[in-house]
């Protein structure tokens, strides 16, 4: 079984200031380098067959480069504690064309309907709950920005967990 997503790489500058940006929260699990992605569409565990397919529709994807800017944090909570900090992208047409038509090709390769309300971001830690301060991190990083981010192709990736967090490997890019 192959645990798949498909996701936006931030270039150089862009995942240079994420990084920067990083710290001050105690315990928290913050993301690498090669870590940080904008995920357009979770998949999940599927086997070779439903992943060729699945490859092989997502190079059907027609969409315009556009580009892309942080505008902001954010956090995603769990009963009210915050499991995540994350960057937030600013509003782009493009991004959401782009995003409905790698969700059409999943759902053409067999998978189902994605059911999560697309929040465009791009992950900067993951929080358990002994973690101390994201409030306070919030408060300081809300205006965070970074340079404007050129997207020309997104990338199939295996997410392969070990005991260091997640590693990615890219399986495929595809040029729009």
């Amino acid at each position: 079984m192959h645990r798949l997503f498909i996701a936006l790489h931030p270039p150089p500058p862009v995942r240079a200031a994420l990084l920067a940006a990083q710290g001050g929260v105690e315990r928290a699990r913050w993301q690498s380098d090669d870590q940080l992605h904008l995920t357009l569409r979770f998949v999940g565990e599927v086997d070779r067959h439903r992943g060729e397919d699945l490859a092989d529709a997502l190079s059907s994807v027609v969409a315009q480069p556009f580009d892309l800017s942080v505008h902001g944090v954010g956090h995603f909570e769990k009963k009210g504690r915050p499991t995540a900090l994350w960057a937030a992208l600013a509003p782009s047409p493009g991004l959401d064309i782009l995003e409905r038509r790698v969700e059409r090709a999943c759902r053409a390769a067999g998978l189902a309907a994605e059911t999560r309300k697309f929040v465009p971001h791009v992950t900067l830690a993951r929080l358990g709950g002994g973690a101390i301060g994201a409030g306070d991190w919030l408060a300081r990083h809300g205006d965070l920005s970074a340079p404007d981010w050129p997207v020309g192709s997104f990338v199939l990736y295996e997410s392969r967990l070990g005991s260091g967090g997640s590693t990615y490997e890219p399986l495929a890019e595809y040029n729009l």
